[in-house]
């Protein structure tokens, strides 16, 4: 059995926390400057050149790319064969996101108490989400999470009934809804499945994935295809100006449900859909 210390848990999470705030995923970027070359409406494909320009000064300066930095959401892939030594695993990746969010000079955007609205200070607590599978190393995900965004996402607690078309309508419904917040042209993370909180976690897990990587199964690549044609048909635009760029990319992640439901979650991602991941092994 191998072991890690979970210090370089820490500054692993503290790096990839400034890495995600800085420079986006190439896919993202390479997407956003195709759509700049294909959008037909002269106002939408100024300000999509805008946005690129925005994320090469952040790259080229060591910056942010949005002034809102986001609340941090950690994903970990622990291997169940890899022994963790030097503390709980939890307070590690916290320690993290601390490290992180100070030195790396950005946003503090947490508060303590939904109710009370004192900032904490740091940035944490982080969302975290912890998975055991095989093998003697962890995957550590970082994806900060803008409000401006997050606010957007919504859940439907369909029946069977509602059927494929139901989904359809559910995503359009959500993002028409949405407009200009989201910061458009925005990543769409679709859950279909599970129960409510999987289905949840399913978007934001979709959220997560490469925007150049379909679906695996055919069924849920067509639908992803199709809701993006739809989405970018509502003509909402790069920023809500107008234009056939409401949307980058759609991401499904699916899993099994209930005889009686058929959950449906929209997890918006803005134009600077952020997350950087690492692999650890251990000794």
């Amino acid at each position: 059995m191998k072991e890690l210390s979970v210090s370089r848990i820490t500054e692993a999470v503290a790096k990839l926390s400034i890495q995600a705030n800085r420079v986006l995923p190439d896919a993202l970027v390479g997407t956003l400057s195709q759509a700049a070359q294909t959008e037909t409406d002269p106002l939408g494909r100024s300000i999509l050149k805008d946005l690129q320009t925005n994320i090469a000064v952040a790259k080229e300066k060591a910056i942010p790319v949005c002034q809102d930095t986001g609340m941090a959401v950690v994903f970990l892939e622990v291997g169940q064969d890899l022994h963790l030594t030097g503390g709980p695993l939890e307070a590690a990746v916290q320690a993290g996101v601390r490290k992180g969010y100070l030195e790396g000079l950005l946003r503090l955007s947490v508060v303590s108490d939904p109710l009370e609205r004192v900032n904490s200070g740091d940035n944490t607590p982080a969302v975290i989400h912890t998975r055991i599978v095989d093998g003697e190393q962890i995957r550590i995900t970082v994806a900060p999470k803008g409000f401006g965004s997050e606010n957007m996402s919504g859940i439907r607690m369909l029946t069977p009934a509602a059927g494929r078309q139901g989904v359809v309508d559910a995503v359009l419904e959500i993002v028409r809804q949405a407009g200009s917040n989201p910061c458009p042209p925005m990543v769409v993370g679709v859950g279909i499945g599970g129960d409510f909180e999987q289905c949840a976690l399913l978007a934001k897990i979709a959220l997560c994935r490469d925007v150049s990587v379909r679906n695996a199964d055919p069924v849920y690549a067509a639908l992803e295809a199709e809701l993006l044609s739809k989405i970018n048909e509502l003509g909402i635009g790069p920023q809500g100006f107008g234009g056939a760029t409401t949307a980058l990319a759609v991401n499904i992640e699916q899993a099994a449900t209930h005889i009686a439901g058929l959950p449906v979650a929209v997890n918006i991602g803005c134009h600077v859909t952020r997350h950087a991941s690492i692999v650890l092994e251990g000794n």
